[in-house]
């Protein structure tokens, strides 16, 4: 067996966690549930918003404490992935709709997230957010 057939199923078993764990990111978004937002962010996070500012795992969680930021609505309609040894990144388009900041949006968005696997679980750790 060559080395790239013996690596795949680790490798198609990175990709699975990865797709799940957007997938649970978004879940953890549309309920507000602090604490999966919590296990699924890096405490190192930096994330740029789509107005340009620079926010932490403490400001995203914070928001979501404080009801600053509530979703009432986020519909995917595409997401692209790539994953280079323990590093991902979720390439993300939708709709999103809620509270922010106080003020009611809806918006398409993309999100671009670099995941990084540590501990045997994926973890954001950047992020960018812009109209689409």
């Amino acid at each position: 067996m060559r080395d790239s057939e013996a690596e795949r199923p680790a490798t198609d078993r990175l990709e699975a966690d990865l797709l799940a764990a957007e997938q649970a990111l978004q879940a953890a978004q549309r309920h507000g549930d602090v604490a999966a937002l919590d296990a699924l962010l890096d405490d190192r996070l930096i994330a740029i918003g789509p107005d340009g500012g620079r926010y932490t795992k403490q400001d995203d969680l914070d928001a979501y404490r404080t009801g600053s930021s509530v979703v009432e609505s986020l519909v995917q309609e595409s997401l692209e992935h790539l994953i280079a040894g323990h590093t991902g990144v979720t390439f993300f388009t939708g709709t999103v709709s809620g509270t922010f900041g106080g003020a009611p949006v809806t918006a398409r968005m993309r999100y671009t997230r670099t995941w990084a696997h540590t501990g045997g679980r994926w973890r954001i750790l950047a992020a960018h957010i812009t109209p689409a």
